[in-house]
């Protein structure tokens, strides 16, 4: 793939606009008026819209395989070892005894509102994707015994991963954003704190009671498929009713590995230890997410299976079943990536920004706009908050007059604005869309809306603290 393609764009503004628009309403058509799958309306989307774009024949299928397999890089791993251990937990009865200790300590009223703060707990170091499969079984369980809308559980811990993952450091892009801006990454996590939990309480919590009101979805069972000769003999077979210690392991130990590896990089950064001493190197990739889950499978498979004397077939059978369902998950949420990642080729993202640049409005602010704007157009969070940090870094850096918490608040307004609607561009929205079960309009009334709220109430919070900042120097 031509990786100046971006740069040798020649369209202006309005025309890319109205490429990614476009783009956008064709796959709308598809799914919603001619009910084509998912997954094929991203594919032919996506070389349509490289076709439209420009990018040479000989290009095309390099464009979008790039962007599917910069994807599934980053998901396929953490969704698949995320389903064989929540379908361990599931089959086990380790979702049913979590279940049930939330509901003997919280209640039953404030059983959403338990699993919301394990959310955000998980969500300190463990990426969206991963944090949530792990956590369905869970929601989905709680969800059955309690009744009503899955949103009113799903939403208030899903949105718990997402305010986590953009906001607050070690997550990639509050980190990559305060490198360009020379920002304290300390000060970043101690104000991403104070932003993404009220956040998450208005856009989280009370948006998830709202939403479970309106729009009545029931548990889906793409967990629970069916094992063995599909008789449900060896599910039974499988479970064990674990202890509440068990589970509660199992659920740490990535949440502990990853720790490690961000605690040794925090030193190594600041000169503690030696972040290129082998032993270093080592213990860090213990703690990457794709290892620390891996081990977490094997610690379960041994926990609830072997040292439960069940037979090694079985156990092999319970860790096959959770990678069928979410196959599709993860190649319409690759296929999605691909969308996203050609609009990105186009070139749209950059003329965006750069045309934003201009309009002379107060930095912080403009620096939102800009990572907003590029969020609708391209779908990539993490590209868009990046891209603004690049955008806004000469004017940061050249202004000796901020201070360093001016400058932490700036990365967290970027961050408000990289997160702003999701939607059919970003892969995030297609594995809400298919694991909660939900169709496309709904999907965007619930998941886009709601990541607008985030967005939103996030940027509000944030200029509170800048407003504060400014009145300290």
């Amino acid at each position: 793939m031509n990786t100046d393609l971006a740069l040798n764009w020649t369209l202006g503004t309005p025309a890319l606009l109205g490429l990614a628009v476009a783009a956008i309403a064709l796959l709308l058509v598809l799914i919603i008026r001619f009910r084509v799958h998912a997954f094929i309306a991203l594919v032919l989307t996506s070389l349509l819209t490289a076709i439209a774009a420009g990018i040479p024949a000989g290009e095309i299928i390099g464009t979008l395989t790039s962007g599917f397999g910069g994807t599934l890089a980053s998901v396929a791993l953490l969704v698949g070892l995320g389903a064989m251990l929540g379908r361990m937990l599931e089959t086990s009865g380790g979702a049913q005894v979590m279940t049930q200790w939330l509901i003997d300590k919280f209640g039953e009223k404030r059983a959403p509102l338990a699993l919301s703060m394990a959310s955000l707990l998980f969500g300190f170091p463990i990426f969206f994707d991963a944090g949530l499969v792990v956590m369905l079984p869970i929601i989905f369980t709680v969800a059955r015994r309690l009744g009503g809308s899955l949103l009113f559980y799903a939403i208030p811990a899903a949105t718990a991963f997402s305010v986590m993952h953009i906001f607050v450091p070690p997550h990639p892009g509050p980190v990559a954003a305060s490198g360009l801006l020379n920002a304290n990454v300390g000060l970043v996590l101690v104000l991403g704190l104070i932003v993404a939990i009220p956040t998450w309480y208005f856009a989280g919590h009370l948006y998830g009671k709202f939403v479970g009101k309106r729009f009545d979805i029931p548990v889906p069972h793409i967990l629970d498929a069916a094992l063995g000769n599909g008789n449900g003999n060896d599910k039974d077979a499988f479970k064990s009713s674990p202890s509440v210690a068990t589970v509660f392991g199992l659920l740490l130990m990535p949440l502990l590995l990853i720790f490690l590896n961000t605690g040794l990089n925090m030193l190594g950064t600041a000169g503690v230890v030696d972040a290129e001493a082998t032993w270093v190197q080592w213990l860090r990739l213990l703690g990457e997410t794709p290892v620390a889950l891996m081990l977490t499978v094997l610690l379960g498979m041994y926990l609830l299976g072997f040292r439960k004397k069940k037979e090694k077939t079985l156990i092999e059978t319970v860790v096959d079943s959770a990678l069928g369902p979410v196959c599709s998950i993860i190649l319409i949420t690759g296929a999605g990536g691909m969308f996203g990642g050609v609009l990105r080729a186009s070139g749209i993202g950059n003329a965006i920004a750069n045309s934003l640049e201009s309009v002379g409005l107060p930095l912080i602010v403009a620096g939102f706009l800009i990572a907003a704007v590029v969020r609708v157009a391209q779908g990539s969070a993490t590209v868009a908050l990046t891209t603004a940090a690049a955008i806004v870094q000469p004017a940061v850096l050249d202004d000796p007059s901020l201070s360093a918490l001016q400058v932490a608040t700036m990365v967290l307004a970027l961050a408000a604005g990289s997160v702003f609607a999701g939607h059919v561009n970003d892969s995030g929205f297609w594995l809400i869309s298919r694991f909660f079960q939900m169709d496309v309009p709904t999907t965007l009334k619930v998941w886009t809306v709601g990541q607008a709220l985030v967005s939103v109430i996030g940027f509000t919070f944030v200029m509170v603290l800048y407003s504060l900042a400014t009145l300290i120097a």
